[in-house]
């Protein structure tokens, strides 16, 4: 290389001349050569639309956004000098009724990241009843990539031509949210159907857009308004919607999860997981099993189709049905394996013709640490057994810092009040919806200070549940239903603390005694029988000598 410089530099000094000629040349090739010169133009056209878009994105986003909080200051304003309780409810109705129209309007226009925005509000104990009839209808409309495009992201991404792949390939979508777009096809030589999750070119660079726009969006509510940490939720949210991207992560999450559930289960998992085709998934295709059945937000009119009353009897047990295997799935995916697919909303839940759930889309999922699934089981025996102290100092061992309002130390009952916000689908007694900007909400009394990312997900998949469980009219206690598995799985840590010749594990108003054999059986699984009974010849010989 050094060689060639040197050659370079000799050129330039034996004859100037030849050597600015040449430079001149390799400066205006961009200019005299045609083909040259509309790939620089094409470029250069390329990346300036791409600003101009992130530009005028960025403008809609702040703008239409300082429109409703606007008016919203100006509501709380407003009521201040109104007496009457009945007004006040009034004009506050009002309000959301004309703000709902804006978001609706934001969400659909801007899409993106946006669209999970509206699933995340769209939850009648989380927000006004007049945005969730507004934004639940959000879910799978994301701008749809034409055919053609379809066709040839797949023959880029599996390397051979359309047809050499399907027999059959639907152009209508089944369905088409922020990532990607999903069609039923027929694989060449296969007997059953499969779903074909393309994913939307250039949609990368636009979720990336929204999430930064409203993390900046989240400091100044997390400052003003919101006494919560918004920030390391916005953070894990970023980390994972990179993940969604990448759809080969996707399909090994969507295999474990379903072969650890069908383990668990000895073959009849509470719920249908779909999966992938082996040989036809790449970061941007995914092919898999295609299940069929009635997306949960229809179910209403299927049981009507049936000649079933959806508020009759037979509905609410088909509901209750549904919520528990639901429930009982994600309690051991989270507490008993600690993996876990963290989107169950509407959109993303099928009911088959035989009423077993059948759960979509595992681009959302969550690992968590032996530390955090532990704590988290200590949490929900904590919320079953409805002790307030218990509680407060469950939820601190996970790390969550909170910070009283009021000059004096936390109240137990509060803290109490807020970890079932969190992490139960169960509302504290005299609650009917859980929003964050009410009046009496809990965040007006505690301040979260410190929310760990790694729990948003957790967090999430219970304000998802509970938003089923008050949607189906179906009151439902995941941290009761979840207790018998969380018990099991502290009883089988290896950090379990164990006595010298019996546990006891507290269940409330029962106390479960652990028989000397059966103790002796799950140390010698957990490969601890031989560290206790050390403990024990340690302690047994102090007694003698002290004796002496």
């Amino acid at each position: 290389m050094a060689f060639l410089q040197a050659g370079k530099k000799g050129n330039q000094q034996a004859n100037p001349v030849l050597w600015f000629e040449e430079k001149f040349r390799e400066c205006t090739r961009p200019i005299f050569d045609k083909k040259l010169r509309a790939a620089y133009l094409s470029a250069l056209h390329l990346e300036s639309t791409k600003k101009q878009k992130t530009f005028d994105r960025t403008l809609q986003f702040w703008t239409r956004s300082a429109a409703i909080y606007s008016t919203y200051k100006a509501c709380q304003f407003r009521v201040l000098f109104v007496k009457d309780q009945a007004e006040k409810e009034r004009i506050w109705e009002e309000q959301h009724e004309q703000a709902a129209d804006k978001v609706y309007s934001l969400c659909y226009d801007l899409k993106g990241f946006f669209l999970k925005t509206a699933q995340l509000l769209a939850k009648p104990d989380l927000s006004p009843m007049a945005w969730v009839k507004k934004l639940i209808v959000l879910c799978d409309q994301a701008p749809q990539t034409p055919y053609s495009e379809i066709q040839r992201v797949l023959e880029e991404e599996l390397g051979q031509p359309f047809g050499d792949v399907f027999e059959r390939f639907d152009e209508k979508p089944l369905g088409s949210a922020s990532v990607a777009q999903v069609h039923r096809a027929r694989v060449k030589g296969a007997k059953n159907d499969v779903a074909v999750k393309v994913q939307h070119p250039g949609a990368h660079d636009l979720m990336m857009t929204d999430i930064r726009n409203q993390k900046i969006f989240a400091h100044f509510l997390q400052r003003f308004d919101l006494q919560f940490d918004l920030i390391s939720v916005l953070d894990e949210l970023e980390q994972q919607v990179e993940y969604e991207f990448d759809f080969r992560r996707e399909a090994a999450a969507m295999d474990r999860i379903g072969t650890s559930l069908a383990a668990v289960n000895r073959g009849r998992s509470p719920i249908t997981v779909p999966r992938s085709v082996p040989g036809l998934v790449t970061r941007r295709v995914l092919v898999m099993d295609f299940l069929e059945g009635t997306p949960l937000m229809l179910m209403a009119d299927e049981l009507k189709r049936r000649g079933i009353n959806p508020d009759g009897r037979l509905a609410k047990l088909t509901k209750r049905n549904i919520l528990k295997d639901l429930s009982s799935a994600y309690g051991q995916m989270i507490i008993s394996d600690g993996f876990f697919q963290a989107d169950p909303h509407p959109g993303n839940i099928l009911i088959n013709k035989t009423g077993k759930v059948c759960l979509l889309d595992y681009g959302q999922t969550k690992e968590l640490s032996e530390e955090l699934r532990l704590g988290y089981a200590n949490v929900i025996v904590a919320l079953a057994n409805r002790d307030p102290d218990e509680v407060g100092n469950a939820i601190r061992s996970l790390g969550i810092k909170t910070i009283s309002r009021d000059a004096g130390a936390e109240d137990p009952v509060q803290l109490s009040m807020l970890a079932q916000l969190l992490f139960d689908t169960r509302m504290p007694d005299g609650w009917e919806v859980a929003n964050p900007f009410g009046d009496n909400s809990i965040l007006r009394f505690i301040k979260v200070e410190k929310l760990p990312k790694e729990l948003f997900f957790i967090v999430r998949v219970a304000q998802l549940l509970r938003g089923l469980s008050v949607g189906m009219g179906v009151p439902f206690s995941v941290a009761e239903h979840w207790k018998p598995l969380a018990m099991e799985a502290l009883k089988n840590s290896p950090s379990a603390r164990v006595d010298d010749s019996e546990i006891w594990i507290n269940s409330g108003a029962d106390s479960l005694r652990e028989l000397a054999w059966e103790r002796r059986r799950r140390l010698r699984k957990n490969g601890l029988f031989q560290a206790v009974s050390k403990t024990r010849t340690r302690r047994r010989r102090k007694r003698n000598r002290a004796s002496v």
